[in-house]
């Protein structure tokens, strides 16, 4: 019996695969539902009211199950909250799984694991053949440190709900990234002034060109531009549509196009030109309400917010199990999932590209289901994957993108690069299936 703890999307995926093979799990929900953070309703959900996808839907959805056509281009939250529990009703996933259940420790015992759970006060212990992590990489807010002592109200993106909390404040948001940008469009219609710190520059990418969804503009072709000609090329449209940050106040990007995550968000630049948003720099000191910049310029706040991401975290596992050096701001993992050593722990969703969608996901899923398979059967495709997997634990595959080098990218790829290896694999993995398959009797 395999554990697959979670049941937001990478978790459905994860259940998912492993139903298609047969492979006997047990899924551990610390929530009442399936969706995961796109649950608002889930206490352990940083979704906010205002929350979209950022990607559109027909290049996020699963293949296999399509979302409505009534559903919007780009869907908010509550639409993708029931598509994941539609999804779930489908495929049968919920008897799969135990609810309202906190993993308290994972511990490695011989060859198996031993997973200790909490359910309505009362706890258990049970020895699982195989694990796999699928609890989200986005429930631990990154909070730095601010220079100095500010008297009013500091809050993180993760704590945000509804702009009511901006009403008649003078807000200061720390960081840029899509839900920075959503949440400093939604105070400007409530606070009384609306600034935002920026220490590096983003690319704004627009929703919408054309009146297609920006995601879907190059999907199907088969001729694809080498990178640095379309990181040019891209950047150079971008610069046409948009203009360049600098244009609105901003600092303007020391890196090239795709080797951070763009803000998917056009309207921060719309409030930063007519005024209702106004940049600052970096932080450099703090007393009582006044906050200084490192331009020198100064103002007083009433709340900062701060949008600086999040951190990985898995708190019920020892990071020596999971090749995660002190050093390191992430595991080092084959694809981001397969442990070099260990065949039966896998790091489900501990991944971010653009353009990757859940169906890139899926894949994933698949692949690890497939291993697994194979590896119980003791084909020679998975003995051959396994060595791959502990020859290749820190292969970066990043598609010659020079990644600039912070926490949140630690775990990014590009998605072309890791698609074709991710198919690649599953087509080996699929033959020994084949092979595996009993053969028709000949007719006589």
């Amino acid at each position: 019996m395999y554990a697959v703890i979670g049941a937001g999307p990478m978790g459905l995926a994860t259940a998912r695969n492993l139903q298609k093979l047969d492979i006997p799990f047990i899924g551990l929900e610390l929530h009442s539902d399936v969706g995961g953070l796109w649950d608002i309703d889930n206490p352990h959900s940083t979704m906010y009211d205002s929350a979209h996808l950022i990607s559109s839907k027909r290049m996020t959805e699963f293949a296999e199950f399509p979302m409505e056509d009534s559903v919007a281009l780009y869907p908010h939250h509550s639409e993708m909250k029931r598509y994941f529990q539609a999804y779930a009703k489908h495929f049968d996933l919920y008897r799969h799984y135990e609810f309202n259940t906190r993993v308290l420790s994972v511990t490695r015992d011989g060859m198996y694991w031993t997973i200790v759970t909490e359910r309505d006060g009362e706890q258990q212990s049970r020895r699982f053949e195989g694990l796999l992590i699928a609890n989200g990489t986005l429930h631990t807010p990154n909070r730095p440190t601010l220079p100095g002592h500010f008297d009013g109200q500091i809050m993180h993106s993760a704590e945000y709900r509804s702009a009511e909390v901006f009403k008649g404040k003078r807000v200061l948001i720390v960081g840029c990234g899509n839900s920075g940008a959503d949440i400093a469009v939604d105070a400007v219609h409530h606070a009384k002034s609306v600034d935002m710190s920026l220490r590096r520059g983003y690319y704004f990418l627009p929703k919408f060109i054309k009146g297609k969804p920006t995601d879907t503009l190059s999907a199907g072709r088969k001729f694809k531009l080498p990178r640095p000609v379309k990181q040019k090329i891209d950047a150079a449209l971008i610069r046409f549509i948009m203009g360049k940050p600098s244009d609105y106040g901003l600092p303007d990007p020391d890196y090239r196009m795709y080797e951070s995550h763009p803000v998917v968000n056009s309207l921060i630049l719309h409030h930063l030109g007519h005024g209702d948003i106004h940049a600052r720099r970096d932080i450099r000191s703090m007393d009582g309400n006044r906050v200084d910049f490192v331009d020198g310029e100064s103002a007083e706040y009433d709340l900062i917010l701060l949008a600086t991401g999040y951190q990985l975290d898995y708190p019920f596992i020892g990071r020596e199990h999971l090749n995660w050096p002190a050093t390191l701001d992430a595991p080092q993992l084959y694809l981001n999932v397969f442990h070099p050593e260990y065949d039966n722990l896998f790091m489900m969703g501990m991944i971010e590209a653009a353009g990757l969608g859940w169906e890139g996901r899926n894949l994933q899923a698949r692949l690890t289901a497939l291993y697994i398979h194979q590896h119980r059967q003791g084909s020679a495709q998975a003995a051959s994957f396994a060595a791959t997997k502990r020859q290749q634990a820190s292969t970066n595959l990043d598609g010659g993108y020079d990644y600039i080098k912070l926490a949140r990218m630690a775990y990014y790829v590009n998605k072309d690069a890791y698609l074709q290896a991710l198919n690649q694999h599953i087509a080996e993995l699929e033959a020994g299936l084949e092979q595996a398959a009993p053969q028709p009797v000949p007719a006589t």
